[in-house]
């Protein structure tokens, strides 16, 4: 019978990955474990050989205890197919070229020095893990948030924390027309029965079932034509049985709110702005059928101010069109919404790596097909940078593919940091693991989380509940890979 990755045959669990006696052709360290890091991973082992770089060797380094990234902490639970990619995911690191060391935090337990001591070339893949801001009065208050925290939360992100949100309130606005807007807006709609077969943690289910929720507004500051989202999750807010949306035809009306006339021109040019208006204007002639929860999808108004003193308590919006110049503008028309919840899901933005070069304006790492350029604009040798972190928080998670792929191709092309034609021989660079052991650090092993991946499956099996349960927080997770608090933790 053969043993499952990361363990040996007699059953301990074992360091996965070459030893550290034997010398290889290309060490490379990858920081995140999301699409984007293990796609470079994928890559690397696919095309080190054919680019006469040798045999390579990947670690990819995570914060967490757990891999996947966005796959597994930012995809909606009722999105499996979505959600699949994880399948695929596994497959990369089960590989034995690629070693996964977790619960590392870059800047604390190990530095840009650390990885380029150790490694002939290091991709950063940290993503985008922060949000961008309304900047408006009243944005700090409690029950002010970003839709990515809520995201976080029901998908069981240890950062999340345990108190969770306070779904014990009649209305919330959800600022944004993505994707990710209309994700929390179906989470907030549907009946938590509809998630018991899913992985969300037990602590979100409960309260889920317990949410006094039956107001959701989206609130969109441009028009349907310039909204973000797709078609197909357009039509899934539609299709839940105990919620009923809401579009105001006016808000369809594209000549009254943009005397450019693009609007008109996208609706016609373009298929899924097309498409998005069929739908929209399908929701607009429907009669309300006062179903349990109601979705209002409002266009052409821009949050200006969150009313509240020891909480939010309303949402002040501005009408808005377009001017001559295609620019957005206020209208001076007002109106004030009732809610107690406020979820900004206006764009993600990637967070600076202590020792990287970072754009603060764009907020992304300088780079030139994935090499990281320096203060002076010229490549930084054996630095490079993919997904989120190169690009910004665009495209969809296929997307990180090519884009791994990309700065791949010019990882092999380069020569080695030192100026050599071949890279320096990795028996002479010290082994991370090493470093780390001299710290007192034990990294979280593809071991450990194959068994926080057990826990999880045994969890559903006990409460009845689907193929997986997320544990949930940070004890949780500790406990389940058995050597107690991961490096990178809190």
């Amino acid at each position: 019978m053969v043993p499952p990755p990361g363990t040996a045959a007699g059953g301990s669990a074992a360091v996965r990955g070459p030893s550290a006696a034997a010398p290889t052709g290309l060490r490379v360290a990858v920081v995140g474990s999301g699409p984007a890091g293990l796609y470079t991973a994928e890559a690397l082992v696919k095309q080190a050989g054919a680019a006469g770089r040798g045999e390579v060797e990947v670690d990819v380094l995570e914060r967490l205890p757990t891999p996947y990234g966005l796959v597994r902490y930012g995809v909606a639970p009722d999105h499996p197919s979505i959600r699949s990619i994880a399948d695929y995911l596994r497959r990369v690191l089960e590989d034995p070229r690629v070693r996964f060391l977790g619960g590392l935090c870059f800047g604390r337990d190990l530095t840009r020095e650390h990885l380029l001591t150790c490694y002939d070339a290091v991709v950063y893949a940290t993503g985008a893990p922060g949000d961008r801001r309304l900047r408006i009065p009243g944005e700090e208050l409690p029950g002010s948030a970003a839709a990515a925290e809520f995201v976080r939360w029901y998908c069981g992100h240890p950062d999340a924390g345990p108190a969770g949100f306070d779904l014990g309130v009649e209305s919330v606005a959800v600022i944004g027309t993505g994707n990710v807007a209309l994700d929390v807006a179906r989470v907030l709609a549907r009946p938590a029965v509809d998630f018991r077969a899913t992985d969300v943690p037990e602590p979100v289910l409960a309260a889920l079932a317990a949410s006094r929720v039956r107001r959701i507004h989206l609130v969109g500051r441009r028009g349907p034509a310039q909204a973000r989202f797709t078609t197909r999750e357009l039509r899934a807010l539609g299709a839940l049985p105990a919620g009923e949306v809401v579009v105001d035809r006016a808000d369809l009306d594209l000549d009254a709110f943009d005397p450019t006339g693009e609007s008109t021109r996208l609706a016609r040019e373009d298929r899924r702005v097309r498409d998005n208006l069929a739908v929209l204007a399908q929701w607009a002639d429907r009669v309300p059928e006062g179903r349990p929860r109601r979705v209002t999808v409002g266009f052409w108004q821009q949050p200006v101010e969150i009313l509240g003193t020891d909480r939010v308590r309303a949402l002040r919006l501005e009408r808005t069109g377009l001017d001559a110049s295609g620019r957005l503008v206020g209208t001076g028309r007002y109106r004030t919404l009732p809610v107690q919840l406020v979820l900004r899901s206006v764009g993600y933005r990637s967070a600076p790596l202590p020792g990287v070069p970072f754009d603060e304006r764009r907020a992304v790492v300088p780079n030139d097909e994935g090499r990281v350029l320096g203060p002076d604009g010229r490549a930084r040798p054996g630095e490079y940078v993919v997904g989120w972190l190169k690009r910004g928080p665009t495209g969809v998670i296929g997307s990180n593919k090519s884009d791994a792929a990309q700065t791949v191709r010019a990882l092999l092309a380069d020569p080695a940091p030192d100026g050599a034609a071949a890279p320096r021989g990795a028996g002479a660079r010290p082994r991370l693991t090493e470093l780390l052991a001299e710290r007192g650090v034990r990294p979280v092993s593809y071991a450990d989380w194959l068994a926080i991946d057990r826990r999880e499956q045994a969890l559903a099996a006990e409460l009845g509940r689907g193929a997986r349960v997320k544990l949930s927080g940070w004890a949780a997770l500790d406990g389940a890979h058995g050597h107690g608090p991961a490096a990178g933790g809190r």
